[in-house]
């Protein structure tokens, strides 16, 4: 199943004024995310930095311009952080190398009430995940 749009997401959670409600809709869309194959849960694939285990894959193409397009795929052993992963992933995969670079989920996560209600290894957790995003869109812009 494809990602969701990110903006979708974002009107979704504008609907949803109690915080378990957005909680229990965390969990729904980590049961949506699909799974990463067995052989993808592996070291070079693992974010350091989470309590839960996250494993995020990160292919590159190029658009017309010759920029590094980034597509992302995750999965988790916990299914808030499922959800977690959804969302980020939504809001960084299919763009370009230098938009991943000057986006920040973490501004997103404020914004729909994440961030006030995520424990502080979940957060540290969506950080490890951004560090990582970034670092492969680095890495795509070096090899450009």
């Amino acid at each position: 199943m494809p990602l969701p749009n990110i903006d979708d997401l974002l009107e979704n959670f504008s609907l949803i004024d109690d915080w378990e409600e957005r909680y229990r809709y965390v969990i729904e869309l980590g049961r949506e995310l699909d799974p990463l194959p067995p052989e993808a849960h592996n070291e070079t694939n693992k974010v350091r930095g989470c309590a839960s285990q996250v494993w995020l894959e990160t292919s590159v193409s190029r658009n017309d311009r010759g920029d590094p397009v980034l597509e992302f795929r995750g999965d988790s052993d916990a299914h808030i952080v499922k959800g977690l992963v959804l969302i980020v992933l939504a809001f960084y995969s299919g763009r370009t190398a230098p938009d991943i670079l000057e986006r920040d989920v973490l501004d997103l996560f404020g914004r729909i009430g994440l961030t006030a209600h995520l424990t502080p290894q979940r957060s540290n957790g969506v950080r490890s995940m951004v560090d990582r995003i970034r670092r492969d869109a680095r890495a795509a812009l070096q090899a450009a």
